[in-house]
């Protein structure tokens, strides 16, 4: 490939260049020896675009989807930010403080930020460490350059609960309610002050350290446990809605929803998507369940096509799961019919599509039709 057939970024002030973004992060140099330990870290590391210095091409560039650029490093931010996940700029850590100082927005939107020094001694988590993955990054990237990883935010140094990542690798997420908490809580943590962690549903395994939990973190059975023993701060790990009295817990508290309710659904062909989660919130709250607490719906395989459940589900997140008539079939449930066995070849759509995920001989709800839906409820152990 020759050099001059490949395409160079021309860097112009108050222009936002025009990137080919490919992957979730994205790799930058603008040294000859940064250069050297990006095309060695390409390779380890395929799910990145790489970007440096047209003045370093090696001529291979297009062939390896490199992206070259020309002008000011700084120029070419406002086009990053957006687009990746993460950045790996091995640019001093000063320059890149100054450099990105105009685009940052929210903690919650902008990347995780990774500086690498021009010798490769030391990968520095510089942005977004937590919410951004900027921690985990930088420890991915020593890991694969040899490099000593920095990483300055407390719950990391200290081993102690991150409050504002706490079981998000379960898919974990905190109730909006708790939003203004993350922060007074996480000091809470941090200052080794009495905090209280009730759990009652999601993943029991979160503890994700090789050191013991510190004393001042405690585990209580309940909330009312919790409440009496005045803690300063608080966890809070539950599918359900919280009772009026229950509510000064959150004081000083956050509230996490664990992916573990499973809905059955049936519908009529052509239900909108609009009465389809209508139907789901309704039911939810007639349980007294968190909707941010779902995590799968499933159905009959010849509704794999109904675009109301497809459109609420992808809206969500959520899992889409079809079953054959003959699997449905092999659940034992408490309401068949004949009728939806005459139209479908099961005896049953909802009730034995949320057993079949959930695995449970008992579910929260075993059925309820509102409208052209039908639904069942189960929750996950």
């Amino acid at each position: 490939m020759n050099r001059t057939e490949t395409t160079v970024i021309e860097l112009t002030e108050g222009i936002v260049p025009d990137i080919r973004q490919t992957g979730r992060y994205a790799i930058v140099a603008i040294t000859k020896h940064g250069v050297e330990m990006v095309r060695s870290l390409m390779k380890k590391f395929p799910d990145a675009d790489v970007y440096y210095m047209n003045k370093f091409a090696r001529g291979d560039e297009e062939e390896l989807g490199i992206q070259l650029f020309t002008g000011s490093v700084r120029l070419l931010f406002p086009a990053l930010f957006p687009a990746y996940d993460g950045l790996i700029l091995f640019i001093s850590l000063g320059a890149v403080v100054r450099m990105i100082a105009p685009v940052l927005k929210d903690k919650k939107t902008d990347p995780g930020v990774v500086v690498v020094d021009d010798r490769g001694h030391h990968a520095i988590s510089v942005l977004s460490g937590h919410l951004g993955g900027a921690n985990e990054l930088t420890r991915e990237v020593a890991a694969l350059l040899g490099a000593q990883p920095i990483i300055t935010t407390a719950s990391d140094v200290q081993k102690t609960i991150p409050v504002d990542l706490f079981g998000r690798r379960f898919g974990w997420t905190w109730d909006p309610m708790s939003e203004k908490k993350l922060t007074p809580v996480s000091a809470s943590v941090v200052n080794e002050e009495h905090v209280a962690i009730v759990q009652e549903s999601g993943e029991k395994d979160w503890w994700m350290h090789d050191t013991p939990m510190p004393s001042t973190l405690r585990i209580y059975d309940s909330i009312e446990a919790a409440m009496t023993a005045s803690p300063n701060a608080a966890l809070v790990v539950t599918h359900r809605q919280l009772r009026a009295e229950e509510m000064p817990i959150l004081d000083n508290g956050v509230l996490y929803r664990p992916k573990v309710i499973a809905l059955g659904i049936g519908c009529n062909r052509g239900t909108s998507a609009e009465e389809i989660e209508n139907v789901i919130r309704e039911t939810l709250d007639g349980l007294g369940f968190s909707f941010q607490s779902v995590k799968a719906v499933g159905t009959i395989d010849i509704k794999k096509d109904e675009e109301g459940l497809l459109a609420v589900c992808r809206k969500y997140g959520w899992e889409f799961v079809c079953y054959t008539p003959q699997e449905l079939n092999e659940m034992n449930i408490e309401e068949p019919s004949d009728t939806v066995f005459k139209f479908t070849g099961a005896y049953g759509v909802s009730e034995p599509a949320c057993k079949r995920y959930s695995g449970l001989k008992k579910l929260a709800l075993t059925k309820r039709k509102s409208g052209n839906v039908t639904i069942s409820v189960g929750v996950l152990a």
